[in-house]
């Protein structure tokens, strides 16, 4: 059975509980700001109207706790100061992009390594010459367009052509594309032409077409969040990946879909579907970047990864994502949702793709305040023979993936690697998602407190307004211990990877994506096999902006491996994906409907 964010929201998010307990000013630090003591937070005392020791007893329900009533009695001489410190904050109504939590998180630990120097080699493989079908063209990977736009075998407005007709001729189906930038994707693209022509070619990104997931700001172009009450936003400035690309020559094709605030593949305008099976969803939350990879419809795209935002949609989309380390690309211009989660990756149809997007757009950003200045390094010829990539049996073991799973540690020991069984401690990993909630509330808290939460589409348990509302709930003290758990897991793991060059499992059999999501490191997910199964609609709100009703027919589908590394080594990272994507065979099959 799949297993995407949303399940593991869905599977702990009843359970998870917050109360923002805010720091108090002390009476010194009141006093050294020369704040009239009847007109501090501290000078109420007592206890609000309406509260008294029975609410505590109410509340102790909530956390698990008991206190005694003379305990009672003596928090009540001091609650009202925590609430007017929470009311004093709530009052400073800090944007979604403004400042960063003082307690950013930072996935290096005193022990962990880093690459000294940056370098990029790319394979030594040769590029074929240009096909003529279009078609053939649209499909090829980045490595290969690349080529063939410095060769002179095609312009990069006539590339940008071949998208933007495949965008016209399929989006009505796969709902891929929130805004397209057709005049601004040619005029960069004419751009992109004269400036290679006159030897200035700025790289090999100079001229491709690609699209940016809607949450990532682009000045002037609507930047809407999936969500309804964004659906009219206009973004002021570009967000640092997107300046990077258009440093690089990359050419905007436009805005992709994500479901509503990087949640499930549906948003304001419909839902985005999966071009292997257009009966089901793409999956979520970066839903267009794989659905419009996956079928042609741009050169690459840009992703984002909470929880399994780029893995997902991968693994239902057939495409390669990339989730780099924590910190690795700039977040700055992006609609935050968890600061000490969210990262941004590419979403393309080749492993060295990944790395030849990541190199252009990563790179320490100050605006960014989760920043972080590794260089970033890939060798694509490097040598992989005896290469040690840890596993557990059980995870290639499964129903939902049958015989599959024989067939992905096959392919690792034709790509010359030797499999290492691991075992992972048996933790409570679970226990860590309400950082993620508690973050995303407060990301989101003007939503919440205004009540236009009420205008977002999917209201189940499950979904974001309820989550925002219970997460109010977490005690900060048990959110602190949550973050000490972090902290051990995040030892655990650098132990694993002391003993293994890699990890390597299907992408939603295992509790990697969770853990790794919380640890900070990289991880690569590309296709590594096919199932037959009907059409799965899952997720909340599955019923919502389809089509007619499941038929019984079976589609052969897409399913992925994912490949987990140490912390800041990508590079290595996308390395094993290409050794493992051409052992596979499989990376070339396109969804039937689509060319």
């Amino acid at each position: 059975m799949k297993k995407s964010r949303r399940d593991f929201l869905k599977a702990t998010g009843a359970g998870s509980a917050m109360l923002v307990s805010s720091a108090l000013i002390g009476r010194q630090a009141v006093a050294q700001q020369q704040v009239p003591v009847e007109d501090s937070l501290l000078s109420g005392g007592g206890a609000p109207v309406g509260v008294s020791e029975q609410t505590f007893a109410e509340a102790e329900k909530l956390y698990g706790l008991e206190f005694t009533s003379s305990e009672r009695s003596l928090m009540l001489t001091s609650v009202n100061d925590q609430i007017e410190a929470a009311k004093q904050i709530r009052a400073l109504e800090i944007p979604n992009d403004g400042p960063a939590p003082a307690t950013m998180f930072n996935p290096r630990l005193p022990q962990t390594k880093v690459p000294d120097r940056a370098m990029f080699q790319r394979s030594a493989g040769s590029t074929p010459s240009m096909p003529t079908n279009t078609t053939d063209i649209a499909y090829a990977p980045v490595t290969h367009l690349s080529d063939w736009i410095d060769s002179g075998q095609i312009t990069s407005r006539r590339l940008t052509e071949i998208y933007l007709e495949r965008i016209d001729r399929y989006d009505g189906q796969l709902h891929a594309f929130v805004t397209v930038t057709g005049d601004l994707a040619l005029a960069q693209a004419d751009i992109a032409d004269r400036e290679i022509a006159a030897g200035m070619r700025k790289g090999p990104l100079h001229g491709i077409p690609y699209g940016v997931k809607d949450l990532c700001d682009t000045k002037g172009i609507p930047t809407t969040w999936g969500a309804t009450p964004y659906k009219d936003r206009v973004a002021e400035r570009d967000a640092t990946v997107v300046s990077k690309l258009c440093e690089a020559g990359a050419v905007l094709l436009g805005k992709t879909t994500l479901g509503a605030l990087a949640y499930d593949d549906l948003w304001w305008g419909g839902r985005t579907r999966n071009p292997w099976n257009t009966e089901e969803g793409s999956s979520g939350s970066s839903a267009g970047s794989g659905s419009s990879v996956a079928a042609a419809l741009s050169g690459f795209a840009i992703g984002t990864e909470t929880l399994g935002s780029i893995s997902s949609p991968s693994e239902r989309n057939g495409v390669t994502g990339l989730r780099p380390t924590f910190g690795r690309v700039s977040r700055h211009g992006a609609m935050a949702l968890c600061w000490s989660l969210d990262k941004i990756g590419p979403m393309c149809r080749a492993a060295e793709d990944t790395a030849l997007v990541l190199d252009a757009i990563g790179g320490y950003d100050p605006k960014d305040a989760g920043s972080t200045q590794v260089p970033f390094s890939f060798d694509g010829t490097s040598d992989l023979n005896g290469a040690r990539l840890g596993y557990v049996p059980q995870w290639f073991d499964t129903e939902a993936i049958g015989d599959q799973g024989k067939f992905m540690l096959e392919s690792v020991a034709t790509a010359g690697f030797k499999l290492v069984e691991i075992s992972l401690p048996d933790w409570p990993y679970g226990a860590m998602l309400p950082v993620l909630l508690v973050e995303s509330a407060a990301a989101m808290e003007e939503l919440t407190l205004s009540g236009r939460d009420d205008l977002l589409r999917l209201q189940a348990a499950e979904n974001w307004p309820n989550t925002f509302r219970l997460a109010r709930f977490v005690s900060a003290v048990d959110l602190l211990q949550m973050n000490r758990f972090r902290r051990q897991v995040m030892e655990m793991m650098h132990e694993q990877f002391e003993s293994v060059h890699a990890i390597i499992g299907p992408s939603n059999a295992t509790p990697m994506s969770l853990i790794t999501n919380y640890t900070g490191h990289p991880a690569i997910t590309i296709r590594g096999g096919f199932i037959e199964t009907k059409t799965r609609r899952d997720g909340i709100g599955s019923d919502l902006d389809f089509d007619g009703p499941v038929t019984e027919k079976m589609y052969e589908v897409p399913i992925s491996l994912s490949i987990w590394g140490p912390l800041y080594e990508d590079g290595r990272v996308c390395r094993f994906g290409m050794a493992l994507e051409k052992a596979l065979g499989i990376a070339a099959k396109r969804p039937p409907d689509f060319g």
